[in-house]
């Protein structure tokens, strides 16, 4: 490491605050966040069984969940009905607001992906990876779990 060079840690969390508000913003200009992007892409990609299947999913506790389906279900995005067999278990579905919603947020999920990679050739693009989930492995994380976007630009 050059001896003024900043630490990596330091570069890794300005770069990355920096994306994701400018992620954040792109989501916004669609009318969703990134925590309802992701109930969406869930519920579209994966479509899990019940709360807490998608709360795992999307990597937040059942309680904060509970906070955004609640939110969504005014806007008319999902619907939530007991399951048939356990009326413990809420199952949710999109609407056809939500389908609406998930398309939208799908355009300005990849057009940021497309703006953020500008000028990246795919083997940089690889090299980046690579070097990413190194850094994740090199500071404790476990083995990296399936994103809740995989499979985006295929769907």
């Amino acid at each position: 490491m050059h001896p003024h060079s900043p630490p990596t840690g330091l570069l890794l969390g300005q770069t990355a605050r920096t994306v994701s508000r400018a992620f954040d913003e792109a989501l916004e200009r669609a009318g969703g966040s990134l925590p309802v992007w992701l109930i969406l892409l869930n519920l579209k990609t994966r479509r899990p069984g019940n709360q807490r299947e998608l709360a795992e999913a999307v990597g937040v506790r059942q309680a904060t969940l509970t906070h955004h389906l609640n939110s969504m279900d005014k806007r008319g995005l999902i619907t939530r009905a007991r399951h048939a067999e356990n009326r413990r278990i809420h199952v949710v579905e999109l609407t056809e607001e939500g389908e609406a919603a998930f398309q939208r947020l799908r355009e300005a999920a990849v057009a940021f992906d497309q703006q953020l990679n500008d000028g990246l050739s795919d083997d940089e693009r690889g090299t980046l990876a690579t070097l990413l989930h190194r850094l994740a492995r090199n500071a404790g994380a476990d083995q990296p779990t399936t994103p809740p976007w995989a499979g985006l630009a295929e769907s």
